[in-house]
């Protein structure tokens, strides 16, 4: 099943996110609804708290992305209780990104390229290791999501006085997108 979206403003964008266990209900059901969601919007990653889930639970699909970085062919994976540990500020760079959660709004966001992650996989299996390249940067965007941030929270000062009238639509539902959102209400 097709999950809307929430987009900017509903509170769980805000809430940190709680780690699950092997025997969250209905986890399989959900994924399997998160797969669909994410194919349907054509994104590359989906948080849970953007289908109204406040659970640390990211799918990333970098599939799509294989003819500009042919390493992520078939690059399909889930990560479950992601925290970033440490980020390597000694080489950042500056990209532009957008969010399912905030249609229409793209924006530069410096970035380290290199961060120290735990995770559990698919099968609850723990890993604790160094990610880089564009894998990283994704994986700082969803992990937000599961913070209670945005990508918009980590632009300069000025830039978020760029956005602010795009923000504001988003808030009144003045936007369009190809995929099914949920409004704030």
């Amino acid at each position: 099943m097709i999950l809307p979206i929430y987009t900017y403003g509903q509170p769980v964008l805000r809430r940190v996110a709680d780690d699950i266990t092997p025997d969250y209900p209905e986890l399989d059901v959900l994924l399997e609804n998160m797969r669909e969601t994410l194919a349907k919007s054509e994104g590359i990653g989906l948080a849970a708290p953007q289908v109204g889930v406040s659970a640390r639970i990211v799918l990333v699909d970098l599939d799509p992305l294989a003819e500009e970085f042919p390493e992520y062919k078939d690059f399909r994976r889930v990560y479950f209780n992601g925290h970033i540990t440490d980020y390597d500020t000694s080489d950042c760079d500056t990209s532009d990104e957008g969010c399912l959660s905030l249609p229409g709004v793209s924006e530069p966001v410096r970035r380290p390229k290199r961060i120290r992650m735990e995770w559990d996989d698919e099968q609850f299996v723990h890993h604790h290791e160094w990610i880089d390249g564009y894998l990283a940067r994704v994986l700082q965007h969803e992990t937000d999501h599961l913070d209670g941030k945005v990508f918009t929270d980590r632009l300069s000062m000025l830039r978020k006085q760029m956005v602010k009238g795009k923000l504001a639509n988003l808030l009144k539902g003045k936007f369009s997108c190809s995929y099914k959102v949920k409004l704030r209400r």
